[in-house]
Parts: C-alpha cells; structure tokens; sequence
C-alpha cells in the first residue's frame, strides 16, 4: 500500500436529473467531486492510503464534502477549515450531438483564498510516495499556483514522485496565463499526463493529429513526447486517445512513453455514455496505482484505460471500482453480465 496525496479543489456539482437541460430543471442532483479529489477517492478505493489536501468552508455543506471523501477512505485530516464558501458547477449531461455543459461558480472559494499557513507540506510530504496535483488547481487563482509550486517542492525535498494532468480548463485561464505558469511547474514533475489540447495549451506543443475528425493514431504523439520529455525531464508521459462520435459514443484509448519506448493500449467502445465527468481523472488514478504497486508500464496502461472506460459507466465524479473490478475488465471481460 502506497501513501498518495493529491492537492486541489472539492466542488459542490449541481445536476439535473438526467438529460434535462438547466432551463428544464426544478430540482438539481447534489455531488461532490473534482479533479484531484477523484484521484484520491480511485487511490483509496484501490487499497492505498490516499490523502486529500484542499480548504473548506467551516460550515456544514464544507463539512458534507469532507465527509462524502471519509465514505470512500479518503484521509481528510489534513484539510484546512475556513474562508467564505465552497466552489460550486453546474453539469448538463448531453446526449447524441448535443454537448455537455459545465458553468462555474468557483470564484473566491476556500482554496482559491488558501494562504501557505494553512498547510504544513513538509509534515504531509515527510511519509509520502506519491504527490498528485491538475492544472486545474493553479488556475483556480494566483494563491493556488503558490500552493501548487510550494507542494511541489516540498515532494521534492522528500524525495516523492510527482504527477501532473495538465488538464487545461478554458473557463478558467487563457493558454498565455497557463503557459506562463505551468511551463515552470515540469521541472518539479515525472509523470506527465493530458491529452492533445492540454500538451498544446499548457506546454505549447501540438500533436501532429486530426482529433476533431477522429484520427488519433499513435504515431501523430510520438515527437511530441519526446519532445517533451526531453525538454522538462519527464519519466513518463502519458495521454487518453478520446474518439468523439457523440456526447453518448466516445472511443477510448491511451498511450505512454517513458524515454525509449511507446506503447498504446487496447481500445473500448463506450456507448452508451452514462456521465464522463472524471474520466480522465479515473486514468490518472489508475496509472497511479499501476506503477507505484509495481506493474509494467504496460500494463499499468492497460489499468487505468480500462478504469477510466468503467468510470464513464457511473454516474458522478468518482471512480467507484475496486482493482479487481478493473482487472476483469484488463482481462477481457466486458460482456456486462450480471455477475451472480
């Protein structure tokens, strides 16, 4: 069992049931989630002690999210209470042609407001293995990123492994801002993962592939890769090949490359889509778990693309499968039969 500690943001998220859309709604689904928080909830749900860093809101919906992490084994003591309000967004499920929808409501939230005071990142780095962190959380605000660059640091004087999703987040920042702050986070990172839009946005580099028209042959990855790997020194790098035919139909696949080889992974077809919020989220997990419990790099590929194809299969933001679940998937088993 590894000690992974993921930093971000927990939001509210507000659904209406179904495919409603919001100016149907009179009601809206209550869920917590959010980049690294679905991290740790798969981390934890995989038998590793994973700890979730983030501020709160000292009231009771702040508490409601702490508890909703404490359900699945998340390791919640290290959450800091205070400031004015959790972030909050608004999903609209789509369904064939129509795209889903996500507005924010995120500004000025606990952790955005967070100041180093609240956290003692030597203390919670001391016993780690794994530190996770988004792109997400350094373009929620400024103070974020400084949260961000100085968790990295202190994984690093202690020797942890670092993992990023670059996780580009249009609503949130420009390219030029995330350029200018991710760009210098990479030197702290060994795992980088995202797919083709965030390599482009967040680092400047462009894959040599039509992703709107559904061509993600491996082959348009391959200098990309390596061009980032050499660039910021990276052990791995990793993207999801989504296929987008429909908001309901998506094919899925992944590949990874770790300075001498690539290798892509076996395909799943995922119709229909229940909710993919956290898809990408559920293959960080999953390749989390695969290299630190020891698997080849090939095989923790083939974890964490079948995790994250099982996690657009449920509704909500975390990933709740246990290994053994993924694993009869690795291994083939995708008929959907009941199990009995």
């Amino acid at each position: 069992m590894a000690n992974i500690v993921t930093l971000g943001e927990i939001m509210l998220r507000l659904s209406p049931d179904g495919f409603l859309r919001f100016s149907q709604a009179d009601s809206f689904r209550v869920i917590f989630g959010g980049g690294e928080a679905n991290v740790a909830v798969s981390c934890a749900n995989y038998g590793h002690k994973a700890v979730f860093i983030t501020k709160l809101p000292a009231h009771e919906i702040g508490q409601a999210a702490v508890d909703n992490l404490r359900r699945f084994g998340v390791d919640t003591s290290h959450i800091a209470r205070g400031g004015n309000r959790i972030g909050i967004y608004y999903c609209e499920t789509g369904a064939s042609m129509r795209p889903s929808n996500v507005i924010y409501d995120r500004a000025g939230s606990s952790i955005a407001e967070a100041t180093p005071d609240d956290f003692d990142f030597d203390s919670i780095m001391e016993n780690a293995d794994w530190f996770h962190w988004s792109g997400i959380t350094p373009a929620i605000s400024d103070k974020a990123a400084e949260l961000t660059r100085l968790a990295c640091e202190a994984a690093r004087r202690h020797g942890v492994t670092i993992s990023v999703d670059l996780n580009f987040r249009k609503k949130l920042w420009t390219s030029q801002k995330a350029q200018s702050v991710m760009r210098p986070l990479m030197k702290y990172v060994d795992v980088c993962i995202g797919n083709e839009e965030d390599a482009e946005l967040c680092l400047g580099f462009k894959p040599d592939a039509d992703i709107l028209g559904g061509k993600t042959d491996a082959d348009g990855y391959k200098a990309i890769f390596k061009a980032m790997a050499e660039e910021f020194g990276f052990k791995y790098v990793a993207s999801t090949l989504r296929e987008s035919y429909s908001a309901s139909h998506n094919g899925w696949k992944a590949m990874i490359y770790d300075g001498d080889n690539f290798y892509q992974s076996r395909r799943y077809d995922i119709n229909p889509i229940v909710d993919r919020v956290g898809g990408g989220d559920a293959f960080s997990g999953g390749l989390i778990h695969g290299l630190v419990s020891g698997m080849s790099m090939a095989d923790a590929l083939e974890f964490a693309v079948a995790a994250s194809a099982l996690k657009q299969t449920i509704h909500g933001d975390f990933n709740i499968v246990t290994a053994a679940e993924v694993q009869r998937l690795v291994g083939g088993d995708s008929s959907g039969r009941v199990s009995r």
